[in-house]
């Protein structure tokens, strides 16, 4: 039964992480419309559950505080920063296409 609590312990962290990096940046960068805005806030939920504990571990290590912080912390930790990196590195790529598209006119 302990594993049960503890994998939705998981799973909880990567969804409360990947949400608060998601609204992060909607709040950074702000979408120019509600088509933007529910793209941006669903790519980086998806990207945050996803690489979420991959990222949670890479920074930890990185950071040297893996001993430090329980499973749930890197989790919630790498949740939030891959989602928030998931919008910036599609966001700009997508204004920098737009802008190109533009100029190419």
């Amino acid at each position: 039964m302990t594993d049960v609590a503890q994998e939705f312990g998981i799973w909880l962290a990567k969804g409360l992480g990947a949400m608060a990096g998601a609204l992060i940046s909607l709040v950074y960068l702000l979408p120019k419309g509600r088509r933007e805005a529910a793209g941006r806030f669903f790519i980086g939920m998806a990207s945050g559950v996803i690489f979420g504990g991959a990222t949670g571990v890479a920074l930890s290590d990185w950071l040297a505080i893996g001993e430090r912080l329980t499973t749930l912390e890197i989790t919630l930790m790498g949740s939030a920063a891959a989602s928030l990196c998931a919008w910036w590195a599609l966001g700009v790529l997508a204004r920098m296409a737009e802008r190109w598209s533009e100029a190419r006119r």
